[in-house]
């Protein structure tokens, strides 16, 4: 009797660890680091559909675990970034860049971007943009999808796809709460047909 109460006591103790390391690792992800699985072509060049990334989620602040509740507040969403977020039209996990951030004046016309009346194209060419610090090669081989002007509210992101003619983005929903925003994203470590690597965003 007193070997089968041990052989409970063992089992319910390494359950208790189990369950813990688990949650921990829920906890890491929720407010540290998660990964996440590009399921569409909206960020054409630069992603593609099925390259999986490394996101960063104390890049803007560190949350309690499994809330919104901020705990430290870390730097702002700077344009270029590429961030992930849900979408305020049905709730569903997004990653597009942040094109423009509180104060801006935007036009987009033909897929072609204006921040505060500075036209972003590279002398490279009219579909390479120089978003923040980020030189970004543009997809229009769809056009350039729906036009936006407009001043980003304070507080308030605009985030937009690469691939401007294939991408259902803020020029569809609006900007989104800097507070919504889950993290940054900061690398591919695996893209179908090369397999596992670094490459950074």
């Amino acid at each position: 009797m007193h070997n089968k109460d041990t052989r409970w006591y063992r089992l319910i103790r390494e359950a208790a660890v189990l369950g813990l390391l688990v949650v921990g690792i829920l906890a890491a992800r929720s407010t540290l680091a998660d990964h996440y699985y590009v399921p569409s072509g909206s960020m054409e060049y630069t992603l593609i559909a099925g390259d999986r990334v490394f996101v960063d989620k104390r890049a803007y602040g560190l949350r309690l675990p499994f809330t919104t509740i901020e705990l430290m507040r870390g730097k702002s969403v700077q344009r270029g970034d590429i961030v992930i977020f849900d979408s305020p039209r049905d709730g569903t996990r997004l990653i597009k860049r942040i094109v423009a951030v509180g104060g801006d004046d935007v036009l987009i016309r033909d897929g072609h971007l204006s921040i505060n009346g500075k036209w972003l194209a590279s002398v490279d060419g009219n579909d390479v943009e120089i978003i923040g610090e980020k030189t970004v090669q543009l997809n229009l081989v769809d056009g350039g999808g729906p036009m936006l002007a407009g001043v980003v509210d304070n507080g308030m992101v605009l985030a937009i796809g690469d691939h401007r003619g294939n991408s259902l983005d803020g020029r569809i929903f609006g900007a989104v709460s800097e507070d919504e925003i889950y993290g940054r994203a900061i690398a591919v470590y695996y893209r179908q047909g090369t397999g596992f690597g670094w490459r950074d965003l």
